[in-house]
């Protein structure tokens, strides 16, 4: 497998990248770890004719606090992200979900925001973007603009990017000391494909109610699905065993999976509710300051 022809740029610096981004608009793509675009390249599914690498990009590469969020970098790779300590205190949703994605050599070169604007609906990555609430900051030469995760994912593969444009940063806000972070998933491990899985986040008060809650799932539709119901459901309820159904229910019933050759989609169904229920079970056994 071999990909079409293409030109190949390697600037240095990001007005550099958002000008040869902006002058060539759709036929070009942003290489960053290509974990994800150079397959689709080379099964020539994706034939971009300019490639844009940003390795060269020193800029581009960060993990850093900035008031109430983490601010994360285009090109931090998958592995440094897993073990910052930045990331495993203030966003410990994201901590769990990193060694969940590919194995340890993707993980090496793969990006963050590489993976975020894949958009893939079994992508671990969105699901916590969207259980985090987080922030999309977007560039291009006519200036910078934010997307929420709502706007960001489109549908599978497919995000919320003009054709001159860049994802250059993704915002994630700190999470609350105290909150309990869930990230589980079943998944194919004959070559680590996800079936499906839940990004969660729950504050619980001294009294076992739920506070606040955030649901994600994957696998559940053709993007990333935010458990609204769900949330809406168990948010100030105590987690006695009918509220705990009963969200495990109103997950099943809130997501519209498809068939495929790894799952058919009541089985995506039932194993979503049952995710959900493990997960409102642990966040009633840590309670209060739990993790």
């Amino acid at each position: 497998m071999k990909p079409a022809r293409f030109r190949y740029f390697r600037p240095d610096n990001g007005a550099d990248v958002l000008a040869i981004l902006g002058e060539n608009g759709a036929d070009a793509r942003i290489l960053a770890g290509g974990q994800s675009l150079v397959p689709l390249m080379n099964m020539r599914i994706m034939q971009p004719k300019v490639l844009i690498d940003i390795r060269r990009c020193a800029e581009f590469s960060y993990i850093r606090r900035e008031g109430d969020v983490v601010a994360i970098g285009p090109l931090t790779r998958q592995g440094e992200a897993e073990f910052d300590p930045l990331v495993a205190e203030h966003l410990p949703l994201l901590a769990a979900a990193l060694p969940h994605v590919g194995v340890r050599a993707n993980r090496n070169f793969g990006t963050v925001c590489g993976s975020l604007a894949h958009a893939d609906p079994l992508g671990e990555l969105p699901s916590v973007a969207m259980a985090l609430d987080a922030r999309f900051v977007i560039a291009s030469t006519r200036g910078r603009r934010e997307a929420s995760a709502d706007e960001f994912f489109i549908s599978a593969l497919t995000n919320c990017l003009d054709p001159d444009e860049m994802l250059a940063e993704v915002r994630f806000p700190v999470t609350p000391k105290g909150a309990i972070s869930v990230f589980d998933e079943v998944a194919n491990r004959a070559h680590g494909f996800a079936v499906v899985g839940l990004a969660a986040c729950f504050e619980v008060d001294g009294g076992g109610n739920c506070t606040r809650a955030r649901f994600s799932a994957m696998g559940a539709g053709t993007t990333t699905v935010r458990l609204r119901d769900v949330e809406a459901l168990v948010e100030g309820r105590r987690l006695d065993d009918a509220a705990i159904d009963a969200a495990g229910a109103a997950a099943a019933r809130g997501v519209e999976p498809s068939d495929d050759i790894h799952a058919s989609a009541a089985y995506r169904m039932q194993v979503i509710g049952s995710l959900v229920k493990k997960a409102l079970r642990r966040a009633r056994a840590a309670g209060p300051g739990g993790s």
